[in-house]
């Protein structure tokens, strides 16, 4: 019987976690059997907002995943994604998925007042404000995230945290202030990953 979501806060509880044996596993959602349910991811219209929330987090993953993490691998594509839903599960950090891949200062538009885009280069992730387009090139590629991503967040492929609860990451060629300030967990690719002290 396919499952369909019971209940997905995803403002207050989107990703729950539990320790075993030192390793975070993320248990996504609530979920129960229900009839001939089908997951709608395709047609906005006829979904729940808890399935609007649900596709919106799973493309907001999905974009991180390919902006950040495509030439590294399974392991580093994974580890980057840790870090999205360590950081969701941290107070100090958004608590949804959208929010923590797209915070950072603001500022209004210079058209509309009422907008506000994100200040350049001021981004948690640089591909999202860097100034270039953030609709991927490679469909196939920008596809097969938005399967993991969807397949993470449903529960359907299950989820562990080989960062060790890393909350921050940065490339293994540039040195930031802040890495002082954490302690390294692992390096995966050309990823270095930290959490706090």
């Amino acid at each position: 019987m396919p499952l369909a979501p019971l209940h997905f806060i995803i403002g207050i509880e989107m990703v729950k976690s539990s320790l075993i044996g030192g390793i975070i596993v993320f248990t996504g959602l609530l979920w129960h059997g229900v009839g001939n349910a089908e997951k709608s991811v395709i047609n906005p219209v006829e979904q729940s907002e808890d399935q609007k929330v649900l596709v919106e987090s799973a493309k907001c993953l999905a974009l991180n995943m390919y902006y950040e993490a495509r030439n590294q691998g399974t392991a580093g594509v994974l580890a980057v994604t840790a870090v999205v839903l360590n950081r969701v599960n941290d107070r100090r950090f958004p608590d949804t998925i959208c929010g923590v891949i797209k915070q950072g200062p603001t500022r209004p538009s210079w058209k509309d007042k009422s907008k506000r885009f994100p200040v350049k280069h001021r981004c948690q992730f640089s591909w999202f404000c860097d100034g270039k387009s953030d609709n991927p090139k490679n469909k196939k590629e920008f596809d097969r995230y938005i399967e993991i991503s969807t397949a993470i967040l449903t529960g359907e492929l299950p989820f562990i945290d080989i960062t060790d609860g890393a909350t921050f990451y940065h490339a293994d060629y540039v040195r930031p202030s802040w890495a002082r300030t954490k302690t390294r967990t692992i390096e995966i690719g050309d990823h270095i990953f930290y959490r706090w002290k």
